[in-house]
């Protein structure tokens, strides 16, 4: 699939966001961990990524209760639904200054589509060594999904199934939809919010 910027600007996806907000104190503690100045780009973003991927919950498996959206809570909590992970890899990333933007996809919400659908968010992160965009997943991984950092040939979380009317948006945004962070704000039980209330379209 050809991605398509939504910005021609790319400091527009360099930008320090509400929610993702990367001066804070524990952003910048947790870069100071994560990162060397003698990495390349593509070693941070792997770095990043599967900190992300591995280290942060997703609040479905562990079946939490919390919400978390801005970028330092998801830190601060280890904890989140795909949109909050997403705010807090394109914080570290943005931190370094990595272009990162925000992708989706329309999923099944579970199994079948008679259980409805929901919005699915990753990021597309600009390597500027290879002059490319990449789109990384960091869900995190279950048995079933297995997503993992490449430069070449994408390995997500998900396979889109058209026949069951899924969809992979080609858009890479400089924020974060707003119907997804609207969601994690005015929620405040995840599971429920998870079950009944995420959006099943951009």
């Amino acid at each position: 699939m050809q991605l398509i910027c939504e910005s021609t600007k790319m400091e527009d996806y360099l930008l320090e966001l509400n929610v993702v907000d990367f001066s804070h104190s524990l952003i910048q503690e947790k870069a100071d961990e994560l990162f060397r100045p003698t990495q390349t780009e593509i070693e941070k973003a792997k770095i990043a990524y599967e900190f992300v991927r591995d280290d942060v919950s997703h609040s479905w498996d562990i079946q939490g209760e919390r919400v978390t959206c801005k970028a330092s809570d998801v830190l601060t909590f280890k904890e989140g639904i795909c949109y909050a992970k997403s705010n807090l890899l394109a914080a570290l990333l943005r931190s370094q200054g990595i272009p990162t933007g925000f992708c989706y996809q329309r999923l099944m919400l579970f199994d079948t589509p008679e259980k409805g659908y929901c919005i699915h968010a990753l990021n597309a992160v600009y390597l500027n060594s290879i002059n490319k965009w990449v789109r990384l997943d960091s869900r995190g991984n279950k048995t079933g999904v297995d997503a993992q950092f490449s430069i070449d040939e994408e390995k997500l979380a998900f396979p889109i199934q058209e026949e069951f009317d899924e969809k992979d948006y080609p858009i890479i945004y400089a924020n974060p939809n707003h119907k997804t962070i609207r969601v994690l704000e005015e929620n405040t039980n995840v599971l429920e919010m998870y079950k009944n209330r995420l959006p099943d379209g951009l």
